[in-house]
C-alpha cells in the first residue's frame, strides 16, 4: 500500500478462491445453514483435534451456548479476566450468573493461574453464589495457562469455557487449542469476525469432546428445535418438529461456511506470514528506549491475532496517546486492546468495581497499543509501520528506513 494511501489496522485476507467459492455456494441456491456449515464443522474439528464442532454466527453465541448447556445458571459465579471484549462477561448475565473478575498476569495479559486458585477459594468461604466456570481468554493469540487452570478446575468441579476469539491456530503445549482435556466439563469458542485470523464475514465455532453439549449448543442455535429437525429442509427432510426448549437463532450460513473452509485450508500459511511480520516489528523495535514488544512464553505458539506494543511512559520518548496520535498522523492504524470491562460503567454501576481492584489489567491498558498486523500486509506495509513508529518516538519524522523488512 502506498504511503500516501492510509494503512487499515486490519483487513481480512481475502482473494479470488474464497470469492469462487461464495460465488457457488450463491448458484447453488443454498444459503442458509446446511451441507457447507457440515463441511466446515468437520474439517475445523479435525484441524484442531477435537470430537466436535458446532458452526455458530458469532463467538459471542458459542461462549452463551456452552455455559448454558453446561447448566450455567442464576446465582452461579464464572471467573475470568476484566481485561477481554464486552461479550466474554455479557453471556454470563445473560443466564443471570455473575462474572468475578480475576486480575492478569501482567507479561501474558492472560487471567494469572495463581490469583484465579485464590479467588475461587475466596468465593467458597464467602458462600455468595456457587462457583461455577471458568472462562479464560486467550489474549493476542497467546494461550493462557491451561494446565494450571485444568487443575483448578479439576479440583473445584468447575466447567472450563476458553474464549479463543483471537487462538486459531495457536499451541499449547504442543497441541492446538481447541480440545478439551480428560477429567474437565467445557467447551472451546473462536471467533471468524472480519479482523480475526481466518474470516467468515461473521461467525464462530464451539469445539468440545461432549457429544451431550454439542448437540444441545446445536439445538439451541436453532429455537431449541429437536435433533430431528435440524436438517428438515435438506434432501430427505420430514417437516415435523418438536421445540425441547426455548432456544435462540445463533446458525451460521453456508455462504459464510464456504468462505471459512477456505480460509481453514490457508490458515498455517496466513499464521506463518503474521509471525513473520511480528518477528519483524519485535526485531526492529527492542532497541526503543521505553518501548517493549510482546513476550510469548516458552512452549507455545502465538496465532499473532495482535501484536500488543507496550509504552513504558517513565522511559520513553512519548507516551501512549502521543504514540497513537503520530501514528494516526502518519496514516497507520492502531487500536487498544483492551480497555478492562471493570472500567466501564455498567461495571462500575452494576458490580460496584473501582479502577484499582485488578492493578495489572489498569497498569497494562494504560500502556498497550496495537499495531497492524495480517496476512494480507506487504513488506513495504511493514516497513512503513516500523518507520513511523520510530519517528514518533525519535520525534525526527525521518524514521530508519530499514528495520521494518520481512524475514524470509
Amino acid at each position: 500500500m502506498g504511503h500516501d494511501q492510509p494503512l487499515p489496522f486490519a483487513t481480512p485476507d481475502i482473494g479470488q478462491p474464497e470469492i469462487d467459492a461464495v460465488v457457488e455456494v450463491l448458484k447453488s441456491r443454498w444459503l442458509t445453514t446446511g451441507e457447507q456449515c457440515r463441511l466446515f464443522e468437520q474439517e475445523f474439528a479435525a484441524a484442531v483435534g477435537a470430537r466436535h464442532a458446532v458452526a455458530l454466527n458469532s463467538c459471542t453465541a458459542a461462549l452463551h451456548l456452552s455455559l448454558e448447556a453446561l447448566g450455567v445458571a442464576e446465582g452461579d459465579l464464572v471467573f475470568m479476566s476484566p481485561y477481554t471484549f464486552a461479550a466474554t462477561a455479557e453471556v454470563v448475565g445473560y443466564l443471570g450468573a455473575t462474572p468475578v473478575f480475576v486480575d492478569i498476569d501482567p507479561v501474558t495479559l492472560n487471567i494469572d493461574a495463581a490469583r484465579l486458585r485464590t479467588a475461587v477459594a475466596t468465593e467458597l468461604q464467602r458462600g455468595r453464589g456457587r462457583p461455577r466456570a471458568v472462562m479464560p481468554v486467550h489474549i493476542a493469540g497467546v494461550p493462557c495457562a491451561m494446565n494450571e487452570i485444568w487443575d483448578i478446575a479439576r479440583e473445584h468441579d468447575l466447567a472450563v469455557v476458553e474464549d479463543a476469539a483471537h487462538a486459531f491456530p495457536t499451541t499449547y503445549r504442543g497441541r492446538l487449542i481447541g480440545r478439551v482435556p480428560d477429567g474437565v466439563a467445557g467447551a472451546v469458542c473462536f471467533s471468524f469476525y472480519a479482523t480475526k485470523t481466518i474470516t467468515t464475514g461473521e461467525g464462530g465455532m464451539l469445539t468440545t469432546e461432549d457429544e451431550a453439549l454439542a448437540d444441545r449448543a446445536r439445538s439451541m442455535s436453532l429455537h431449541g428445535l429437536s435433533r430431528q429437525a435440524w436438517t428438515r429442509y435438506s434432501t430427505g427432510g420430514g417437516w415435523q418438529y418438536d421445540i425441547v426448549a426455548a432456544g435462540y437463532k445463533y446458525n451460521l450460513t453456508d455462504v459464510a461456511a464456504v468462505m471459512g473452509r477456505v480460509q481453514l485450508g490457508r490458515a498455517e500459511k496466513m499464521r506463518a506470514r503474521r509471525a513473520s511480520i511480528a518477528a519483524a516489528y519485535t526485531d526492529a523495535f527492542r532497541e526503543i528506549e521505553g518501548v517493549e514488544c510482546p513476550t510469548v512464553p516458552a512452549g507455545v505458539d502465538s496465532a499473532w491475532h495482535l501484536y500488543p506494543l507496550r509504552v513504558d511512559q517513565s522511559r520513553a520518548a512519548v507516551s501512549r496517546g502521543a504514540l497513537i496520535e503520530g501514528l494516526t498522523a502518519r496514516g497507520i492504524g492502531t487500536s487498544v486492546h483492551f480497555i478492562p470491562l471493570h472500567l466501564h460503567s455498567y461495571y462500575r454501576e452494576r458490580y460496584g468495581h473501582q479502577p484499582a481492584d485488578f492493578p495489572n489489567a489498569l497498569a497494562e491498558f494504560e500502556r498497550v497499543v496495537s499495531l497492524p498486523i495480517y496476512s494480507a500486509m506487504s513488506d513495504q506495509d511493514v516497513e512503513r509501520v516500523v518507520d513511523a513508529v520510530y519517528a514518533v518516538n525519535t520525534r525526527t519524522g525521518t524514521g530508519t528506513g530499514n528495520g521494518g523488512r520481512v524475514p524470509g
